[in-house]
């Protein structure tokens, strides 16, 4: 079965019109999107929009053969004129099953916002998953998964992850599927930027026109086992952190910095941390580190490695000069070799969060030097443990290794 994109954007399409944003500024080209609408096997479109026709004979398909168009989502802004030979496209109910003439099964799948994603299953028996802008299929969580993994989904991947996350949850997404991000706007910097996200994800964007194998295993992207996520005060290093697990199901965020009674500043900041995570997220809140990356499970989330180490330090007495000297930082190091061997050899997914404090002013005194070089040392032991290593500066990241 072979999928042709006719078009990869938002509803709008990228760039949107009259839109003065840096995004739609640089897409241009290559990077420029017309609105999604798929063509499987030159039978059935899915999702009609202007310029179909004259997209197809781009690709060098005409939209001749086609038997069934089908919309997933409303659409807004004057009717699309339906190209000469083209049935007439309609909505299917939710749940409905179709039978083309040509031997493809098509199954209405229910959302959880307005709009319809369908299944389509090819002659051969390979089947993808197509879904609609800000949807996500409704009922997954009732435990009735489709009969078998999806060889290819279509999906609003950077507008709802948590739509991917819950197709990972019931097995229909597995490390094979070849996740294509659809609907994309101009939430993203184009390019480089927007590959790298998509990468984190599992996911991965294709240009208008492009035409797919489904299942073709060999264009899915790896997602790194382990990930330390590096920067500043205020950076976005959590924000970086977090986005890279959203799309995954029933993550463990482990927080190490505890809940600090009576600290209403840092209550507001642990707040706030909350209100971002996905709800089907889990909170731990331990500096015992070492037997959670030992165990099997789903993926982790640890924010963030410099509280980690002031516990640490705390355990040894490394802020005393004497007890340092006198076994502490012999006691430290253990730590730390201990944690990084156990990031070494973790099976989950993990994602790791640090501060960056190198760069900045030398502290004052000796126990805030003593820090900043003990987590200098850290950042680096963990760092070599870890596929991929990013610096956040400024909200942007930076792949300093992966």
């Amino acid at each position: 079965m072979e999928v042709t994109l006719l078009g990869t954007g938002a509803p709008a399409g990228l760039p949107r019109p009259d839109c003065p944003c840096a995004v739609c500024a640089t897409s241009l080209g290559a990077d420029a999107r017309a609105a999604t609408a798929l063509l499987v096997d030159g039978a059935l479109l899915l999702d009609l929009t202007p310029g179909a026709a004259f997209a197809a004979a781009r690709t060098g398909h005409s939209l001749s053969g086609v038997r069934h168009v089908l919309l997933s989502h409303p659409h807004d802004g004057p009717p699309v004129e339906v190209p000469a030979g083209v049935p007439q496209p309609g909505r299917a109910p939710d749940g409905r099953e179709l039978t083309l003439l040509t031997g493809h099964r098509v199954r209405a799948v229910p959302m959880d916002a307005p709009g319809t994603g369908y299944e389509v299953t090819g002659p051969a028996g390979q089947r993808l998953l197509y879904l609609p802008p800000g949807g996500a299929p409704a009922g997954l969580e009732d435990g009735t998964p489709p009969a078998e993994r999806y060889a290819m989904v279509l999906a609003d991947v950077v507008g709802r992850p948590d739509a991917l996350a819950k197709l990972r949850a019931v097995g229909a997404v597995g490390p094979t599927t070849d996740v294509i991000a659809v609907h994309l706007d101009h939430d993203v910097p184009v390019g480089a930027e927007l590959r790298r996200r998509l990468a984190a994800a599992g996911a991965r964007a294709v240009p208008d026109g492009a035409t797919l194998a489904v299942g073709a295993y060999e264009d899915v992207p790896d997602v790194p086992r382990r990930t330390l996520v590096v920067g500043g005060a205020r950076s976005g290093k959590s924000v970086e952190a977090e986005r890279r697990l959203e799309s995954f199901p029933g993550v463990l965020y482990v927080a190490t910095g505890g809940t600090r009674g009576g600290d209403t500043e840092w209550a507001a900041r642990v707040s706030a941390h909350r209100e971002r995570r996905p709800g089907s997220w889990r909170t731990a809140e331990t500096c015992d580190l070492v037997p959670l990356l030992g165990a099997d499970g789903a993926p982790l989330l640890i924010d963030c490695l410099s509280l980690w180490l002031t516990d640490a330090m705390d355990s040894v007495g490394a802020w005393d000069d004497a007890v340092w000297a006198s076994g502490g930082e012999r006691a430290l190091r253990a730590r730390v070799t201990e944690l990084a061997a156990a990031v070494r050899a973790t099976r989950r997914t993990v994602v790791l969060v640090s501060n960056e404090v190198g760069s900045g002013i030398v502290p004052a005194t000796a126990s805030g030097r003593r820090y900043r070089d003990e987590l200098g040392r850290l950042n680096a032991a963990i760092a070599a443990e870890c596929e991929q290593v990013v610096l956040v500066v400024a909200g942007q990241a930076v792949v300093l290794r992966g």
